[in-house]
C-alpha cells in the first residue's frame, strides 16, 4: 500500500521533500566519489546505499502525486509538473547504478581505471585511465541530469501552486 495520506495530509508534498534532498545529495556524494578516490574509500558502501534510498523514495512521491492529481483541479501547470516528475525516475536509477558501479570499482581494484592504483606497466595504465575518465564523466553527466530534472519539477511545482495565486502588493 503506498502512502497517500500522512496525519491526514496529502501524502505527497510531504514526501517531496525527501527527493529534493536526496537525489541531489546521492548526486552530488557520486561526483566527490567518482572523481577522488580518498572519498569513495570513506563513503564505501554508502554511495550506494544513499542512491537505493533516493531511488525508492522517487516511485512513492510520483504515486502519491498522482493520487493528488487526481484530487485537486487540473491545470496545464499542474500536467506539466506531473510530466516532468514521471521523468526522474530514470535519472534516479542513473544515479544508482553510476554508484554502484564506482563502489564496485573502487572495492576491486583492478577492474578499478582510477590513476592512483598502481600497475606494473605503462600498457595496462592506459586502459585503466581511460575506464576512469570514461566513470567520472558518465557519474557526472548522470548527476547533473538528475539535478537539473529535480530542479525543472520543483520550479513547475511552485509555478502550478502559487502562479495567479497571491498579490505582489500585499494588502
Amino acid at each position: 500500500m503506498e502512502p497517500t495520506l500522512i496525519n491526514g495530509i496529502p501524502a505527497h508534498p510531504l514526501l517531496v521533500h525527501a527527493v529534493v534532498v536526496l537525489v541531489p545529495l546521492a548526486a552530488l556524494c557520486l561526483v566527490a566519489c567518482a572523481v577522488w578516490p580518498p572519498v569513495m574509500r570513506r563513503f564505501g558502501l554508502a554511495l550506494p546505499a544513499l542512491a537505493l534510498i533516493a531511488l525508492v523514495f522517487v516511485p512513492l512521491t510520483t504515486n502519491a502525486g498522482e493520487w493528488l492529481e487526481e484530487r485537486v483541479q487540473e491545470t496545464p501547470l499542474l500536467e506539466k509538473h506531473a510530466e516532468l516528475g514521471d521523468g526522474l525516475l530514470p535519472w534516479a536509477a542513473g544515479v544508482l547504478v553510476a554508484a554502484a558501479t564506482v563502489w564496485f570499482a573502487y572495492r576491486h581494484p583492478s577492474l578499478s581505471g582510477s590513476p592512483s592504483v598502481t600497475t606494473d606497466t605503462a600498457a595496462v595504465a592506459r586502459p585503466r585511465t581511460v575506464v576512469w575518465v570514461v566513470a567520472v564523466v558518465l557519474s557526472v553527466v548522470v548527476a547533473v541530469g538528475a539535478v537539473v530534472q529535480v530542479y525543472r519539477i520543483g520550479d513547475s511545482s511552485a509555478k502550478s501552486v502559487w502562479q495567479g495565486s497571491f498579490s505582489t502588493t500585499g494588502n
